[in-house]
């Protein structure tokens, strides 16, 4: 009933609290108030609300523009009474003699926007519908921030009794936060103090609520709650969670993304939607890890058209249905065609004409090209010869191949065909007038076949962990951050270049697994089985003639390739016997001027 005639009800509040803060004013004003004063008062104070109410309906306050008790409401609220305060002053002022004393319309109306929006914040109080603190079942839990996730946080675990999370206190390390109250939640001290709160109020659980935390903050905290027998659980990034804002449902336990993820990738939008926003846009490798996630963010940058191309149809299903919600296969943004068919995939180019290409199809699993190295000629190394060709003829303008840290100093089946892949792109880049670069770099969370699968489905089975070497390392990014950099690359890199993006510093294998292993709560077992065929003790990004040139952005360097012609791959017998592929790589790569020995 209320909500039918909120305009009304809204109105008529605000009438009578004017009126009311006039009627106040003029007592407290006059000394003896005679029935001549309180009626031009109340005169004064009608005009005051009529103005008021004309000013605020012109504005839509009283129309749904914005919501009751909101921060919008209160600055809107405030001009629009104040506009009406000082009209009534003017017109007061003006006139001989004055209706009023000259102090009750602007006296008047500050009392009445006092009333008002303190009667407004009593209301959305008692709206809120926050369960007793002492009532609430579930986990007593400390949160870490007390910023505007935090409070908001502490807001839907008390809006939602059910849970299972009741927040006790904050920690923050801002001093300004030293005495701040949200939502009855206190702050009770600094992170350092997190082991004295535990132990003071009771807490079994701690919630890191700042979306944004860095591996720096949440990795000390996760080894700290282990030493205290609590568990510890993170409010994800907001681009996970498909949130504007924090949500007790969103919160989720820590995993081995939040603790090797660095701080937010500041990218240039403004740089990237010069050259993908309103351009046809073609993926190939659209259904894996990465070319699914290009595929998600450059969709946010409004392509004219966004194709995706993947071999795998239930690869492509998958990737349609995140994106856009629906999954029929039946539209042109999915194209099912496999790279290492060139006549086909020229055919695609002729008929789509893209002009920006991402080229992350390729196979990846080391061990498996090392038993098979003719796989990786037809695909690494052919196929992305047969893309760079139908490219160039189309007249791409942005070409972006995605490579591995394995191509610096190769020395696997894998980093060999990916390395040769780079130097077939520098030589496209010198023929064709569009802008064609590789983008390389390391290990990627969460990707298929990771190390973090692996490992997480050996513990669930109870063990034994397998790690290669006590000593492995590798470079960890996740998969968000990499596109991101990919897609920024895109638009800083120069013609024929390889830009590497900045990994952070490699991560020890041996302690991924313990690190997982420990979350898990279960006592497993590491074996180490030795390094395979191909496999580095410490993976580099840089080659050894390559320097660390930092381009236009921080977290990406670039170095020069030299160029390797198409026609000389091309030229290659894919009937010659196992030695003789490995031996075409090692002179692909090696050789200044591999051209000339294939004359």
């Amino acid at each position: 009933m209320v909500r039918g005639r909120r305009t009304a009800v809204l109105m008529a509040f605000d009438a009578v609290a004017l009126l009311a803060a006039y009627l106040v004013t003029i007592v407290v004003r006059y000394d003896v108030v005679t029935g001549a004063i309180l009626r031009d008062g109340m005169l004064v104070a009608c005009a005051a609300v009529t103005l008021q109410w004309g000013v605020g309906l012109v504005g839509r306050l009283y129309l749904g523009r914005v919501g009751v008790a909101t921060n919008e409401e209160t600055i809107l609220l405030s001009c629009s009474t104040t506009v009406a305060g000082i009209l009534v002053f003017v017109a007061n002022a003006s006139v001989d003699p004055q209706w009023v004393a000259r102090s009750v319309p602007m006296t008047g109306t500050f009392l009445g926007i006092f009333m008002m929006l303190t009667t407004r914040a009593l209301w959305r109080r008692l709206t809120m519908r926050l369960a007793p603190m002492t009532s609430a079942a579930g986990s007593r839990a400390v949160i870490v921030g007390a910023g505007g996730s935090g409070a908001r946080l502490v807001h839907s675990m008390r809006s939602h009794p059910d849970s299972g999370l009741l927040p006790v206190g904050f920690l923050d390390d801002d001093p300004w936060m030293r005495n701040r109250r949200h939502f009855g939640v206190p702050v009770l001290g600094t992170v350092d103090d997190l082991e004295r709160v535990v132990a003071s109020t009771g807490a079994t659980a701690v919630v890191v609520a700042i979306p944004s935390a860095s591996k720096e903050t949440i990795k000390p905290l996760v080894d700290r709650a282990a030493d205290l027998g609590i568990t510890i659980k993170v409010l994800p990034p907001f681009a996970e969670s498909f949130a504007s804002h924090a949500d007790v449902r969103d919160v989720r336990d820590v995993n081995m993304t939040d603790i090797l993820r660095r701080a937010a990738v500041e990218t240039d939008v403004a740089a990237i939607a010069g050259y993908v926003t309103g351009k046809r846009v073609l993926v190939t490798g659209a259904g894996g890890s990465i070319g699914s996630e290009l595929c998600r963010q450059l969709h946010r940058y409004g392509p004219a058209e966004l194709i995706m191309l993947d071999r795998d149809e239930s690869a492509l299903h998958a990737v349609q249905l995140s994106i856009h919600g629906r999954a029929l296969l039946d539209s042109p943004d999915v194209v099912l065609n496999d790279i290492r068919d060139a006549t086909a995939l020229r055919q695609i180019f002729q008929d789509r004409r893209p002009e920006v290409v991402f080229h992350a199809a390729a196979l990846k699993h080391l061990p498996m090209l090392e038993q098979y190295p003719h796989e990786a000629m037809k695909t690494n190394v052919l196929g992305t010869s047969n893309v760079l060709r139908a490219a160039r003829d189309v007249g791409v303008t942005t070409f972006v191949n995605i490579s591995t840290d394995k191509a610096a100093d190769p020395t696997s089946v894998l980093g060999y065909s990916k390395r040769v892949a780079e130097r077939l792109t520098a030589a496209v880049a010198q023929e064709s007038e569009g802008a064609y670069i590789s983008v390389r770099f390391g290990n990627v969370l969460g990707s298929r076949g990771s190390v973090l699968h692996t490992f997480t489905s050996q513990i669930a089975s109870g063990g034994p962990v397998t790690v290669v070497h006590p000593e492995v390392t590798r470079y960890f990014m996740t998969v968000e951050e990499a596109v991101q950099l990919v897609v920024q690359a895109g638009a800083i890199g120069e013609d024929g270049e390889v830009m590497i993006l900045d990994m952070g510093e490699p991560v020890k294998i041996v302690d991924v697994a313990r690190q997982l292993i420990a979350m898990s709560g279960k006592n497993v077992d590491i074996v180490y089985t030795g390094l395979r065929e191909g496999e580095k003790l410490h993976e580099i990004l840089f080659g050894g003639a390559e320097s660390d040139e930092r381009s236009k952005h921080p977290l990406v360097s670039h170095s020069v390739v030299s160029p390797l012609s198409t026609n000389v791959v091309h030229s290659f017998d894919l009937e010659a016997p196992h030695s003789d592929v490995l031996e075409a790589f090692e002179d692909w790569v090696h050789l200044p001027d591999p051209a000339a020995t294939h004359r």
